[in-house]
């Protein structure tokens, strides 16, 4: 379990999520037959990777916060994903609850670090990161409802 003691720890964190999702989109683009959807998990990879840039970028900036405000318990158990026993060998079921997953987390927590942040640049670049992920939830959503439990 990761541990988080600073706004920079937890961006790390999510830098590497970035990072961790953008593999995953790449690994379900090439085992998927389907080419809408290998071309849509190419595409999230793509965004994560574009995700991974922004986040380099606040932390390089700094994410400000009011000073002298008591210390916030920011919850970032809430944003962990279980891994898979191994994500390589993920069927597409699997692999479209983990994404679902992910981007729940991923949607959590820059929600919560864009109410943190003093920045409206910052604060404008994170709910718009938290909102493509949420897109991106929408559409493993439809993707499992469709595939997986199509006599709903």
């Amino acid at each position: 379990m990761a541990t988080w003691n600073s706004v920079d720890d937890v961006l790390r964190y999510a830098i590497n999520q970035e990072e961790e999702a953008a593999d995953l989109y790449r690994q379900l683009a090439a085992q998927t037959k389907k080419l809408g959807m290998r071309q849509l998990y190419e595409g999230f990879a793509r965004e994560e990777e574009g995700h991974k840039i922004k986040l380099m970028t606040i932390r390089a900036e700094g994410l400000r916060q009011p000073a002298g405000e008591q210390t916030v318990d920011m919850k970032m158990t809430d944003y962990l994903v279980e891994p898979a026993a191994d994500d390589s060998e993920l069927g597409y079921q699997d692999a479209l609850i983990l994404a679902m997953k992910r981007e729940k987390a991923a949607f959590r927590l820059y929600s919560d670090l864009a109410e943190k942040t003093t920045d409206p640049e910052v604060k404008a670049t994170l709910l718009s990161l938290a909102q493509e992920e949420a897109k991106h939830k929408l559409r493993f959503e439809i993707e499992y409802d469709d595939v997986v439990q199509p006599a709903n």
